[in-house]
């Protein structure tokens, strides 16, 4: 548990990553989804905080490591950044993909 405390203590991307599943989970709820979505919506959220925890935990390393400037440091670093922003980029499409057709079809019964 101290990990987890740690990263939302220290990264504020992983409070934001909070936040948005936060949202989605309201979300589902609000809509209704069935559990196959619910499934794949807590995978993908799960899944976006795990890569944030292994960002911060190579981050954490390779500062442990070394103060200087590393090219080998800056691609560990840029390599783990952009594992979070991919799976944060197909967290947002899954959500988009599950989320959409579900507030259209609020949309169109309240309005056809």
């Amino acid at each position: 548990m101290d990990g987890i405390f740690y990263t939302l203590r220290s990264q504020p991307n992983f409070r934001i990553h909070i936040f948005f599943a936060l949202l989605a989970v309201s979300l589902g709820f609000i809509l209704k989804i069935p559990s196959s979505e619910w499934v794949v919506i807590l995978f993908v959220i799960g899944l976006v905080l795990v890569s944030e925890m292994i960002n911060t935990s190579i981050e954490s390393v390779i500062d442990l490591l070394t103060d200087k400037y590393h090219l080998s440091a800056k691609i560990a670093k840029d390599v783990s950044a952009g594992m979070v922003l991919v799976t944060a980029g197909v967290a947002i499409i899954t959500g988009i993909l599950i989320f959409v057709p579900h507030l259209l079809g609020r949309i169109c019964i309240s309005k056809c």
